[in-house]
């Protein structure tokens, strides 16, 4: 009787097979499911690396490495670019515990062409597509109740931002559009922590988009929004108001008893 022995190879062989194969399968359906980023070209790379050196590598180092007056701009995507140069809060300046808002200091196609050079450098979170901001279908309820439970603890319920420690403060959301919004949870820009898909889904963050946005149309219609500052804000006015009001009583009481 002939007894058939396999080949030593042919364990590994059919292990590398088997892993090729699911490592295909992965790449198709991960590449069907990701959302298409701009494919930045060469030129515009340059580009951005020139505008980099000029004006960035002061603090961030000239291989954007970091220095002590700059973080490592390496993995942090073009996101976080187009986030911190769009809103003018980069380049700072001058040296302070937080970037503040201001005139951006580029134009639009040198914010793209920024970007571009960052993203060139490490993967990270891409600028978010027309439909990655789209609030179409969003749940407003569920926005309300995920930026409760997220957000409010540092931009205030009515997002009208709020003090941080170390002289630091969390912005007011009410001029911020959606790419803004979608931006700073996958970046993290200052004292904000990053807030990926895992921690806030796609689908979640368009919930928050389209709550912030029903925030910046709401025209208080039970009278005077006292900035929406929340029920310190609208004791301390009714204890202003109602002090005063008894003043004038007790001035008309005495004008009277004379």
């Amino acid at each position: 009787m002939a007894i058939s022995r396999r080949h030593p190879a042919a364990l590994f062989a059919v292990l590398a097979v088997a892993l090729g194969t699911t490592g295909a399968a992965y790449a198709a359906v991960s590449a069907q499911a990701a959302p298409k980023a701009t494919v930045a070209s060469a030129t515009q790379v340059d580009q951005g690396k020139q505008l980099f050196l000029e004006g960035c590598s002061s603090c961030h180092g000239m291989a954007a490495q970091g220095s002590s007056d700059g973080p490592s701009l390496i993995g942090v995507g073009s996101a976080a670019v187009d986030f911190q140069v769009g809103s003018g809060r980069m380049p700072m300046a001058g040296p302070g515990i937080q970037a503040v808002a201001r005139k951006t200091q580029y134009n639009t196609s040198e914010i793209a062409a920024l970007a571009a050079y960052v993203a060139s450098l490490g993967p990270g979170p891409s600028i978010p597509t027309a439909e990655m901001v789209n609030t179409s279908g969003a749940d407003l309820a569920m926005g309300g109740e995920l930026f409760r439970t997220n957000c409010a603890q540092c931009h205030s319920a009515s997002a009208k931002g709020g003090a941080l420690s170390q002289g630091r403060w969390a912005p007011s959301l009410m001029n911020s559009n959606n790419k803004d919004v979608y931006e700073a949870m996958v970046s993290g820009p200052q004292s904000m922590p990053v807030f990926s898909d895992k921690t806030i889904t796609p689908s979640e963050k368009k919930d928050i988009m389209l709550y912030l946005s029903e925030l910046q149309k709401n025209e208080s219609p039970g009278g005077f929004s006292l900035g929406r500052l929340g029920a310190v804000t609208e004791g301390l006015f009714i204890f202003v108001g109602g002090m005063a009001a008894l003043m004038i009583v007790a001035v008309w009481i005495g004008a009277r008893a004379r």
